[in-house]
């Protein structure tokens, strides 16, 4: 199963990558909104986890793309972010995303969503 990981920052892009490469999941990153977009296209990933604060699109934009895209409509989508307000979880899943989890993101509780989501 192929992740595409979204987050500008590159230690949280590598602290995710490498949770989820540990456990047994294929992984692909990107940078910022523009670059997801193309390598969700590209790498037809069967899930995406998407930070929300990124220069340039944010996750909720890149969330309601993916989501109103025939192509991609049905690729999971795990929001993760320091927005820790409940109206930013509501806002979040109308965007499109599948679950919305907040920094910092602790593993155990990634890798369960993941595995929910994989096997929806």
């Amino acid at each position: 199963m192929k992740i595409l990981v979204v987050d500008d920052s590159p230690t949280e892009r590598w602290f995710l990558t490498d949770l989820l490469l540990r456990n047994g999941y294929q992984v692909a990153t990107a940078s910022n909104g523009e670059e997801a977009l193309k390598k969700v296209q590209l790498e037809r990933p069967l899930l995406v986890v998407l930070d929300v604060v990124m220069p340039g699109q944010s996750g909720f934009q890149i969330a309601r793309a993916l989501s109103r895209d025939p192509s991609t409509k049905d690729i999971p989508i795990i929001l993760c972010s320091s927005k820790s307000a409940e109206t930013d979880r509501i806002w979040g899943l109308r965007q499109g995303a599948s679950d919305y989890l907040t920094k910092p993101v602790r593993p155990e509780e990634l890798l369960q969503r993941v595995a929910q989501l994989a096997h929806a």
